[in-house]
């Protein structure tokens, strides 16, 4: 089976002031990772707590997270699969890790993988617009 990723990017006016929370929400928010669903901000604490332990190179597992930030284990678990799901980041020994170490290679990746995804997509329109005759 073929591995699976979402890949959503949402344009979003950058704050005119902001700060590096409000930088960090906005880069979050426009790789679709956070939604007003998240009212307690527990995805993009998840998210940041990640990128601060980025640089150790050491998974980090769902229980530590959820004492870390002092949320449900289950809370964590949520927002570790969404952020499995957009290929930021990685299960890795027992735990989870960032894709890459810094968020500049990180939108790096996520660009190619959606260069990827789109090459694969025009091939197959090609190929469908072939097959009827286009």
């Amino acid at each position: 089976m073929a591995h699976l990723q979402k890949i959503t990017i949402i344009n979003i006016r950058k704050p005119a002031q902001s700060n590096i929370n409000q930088e960090l929400q906005w880069l979050g928010s426009s790789l679709g990772l956070f939604n007003l669903r998240d009212k307690d901000k527990s995805c993009f604490r998840v998210f940041i707590e990640m990128i601060k332990n980025a640089k150790r190179n050491q998974p980090l597992s769902s229980d530590e997270l959820a004492y870390r930030l002092s949320l449900s284990r289950g809370t964590v678990i949520h927002h570790i699969n969404k952020l499995l799901e957009s290929g930021i980041v990685l299960h890795h020994n027992k735990g989870y890790i960032l894709r890459v170490s810094t968020l500049r290679e990180l939108i790096g990746e996520v660009e190619r993988d959606l260069r990827r995804t789109c090459e694969d997509l025009r091939k197959m329109a090609e190929e469908i617009d072939r097959n009827l005759g286009l």
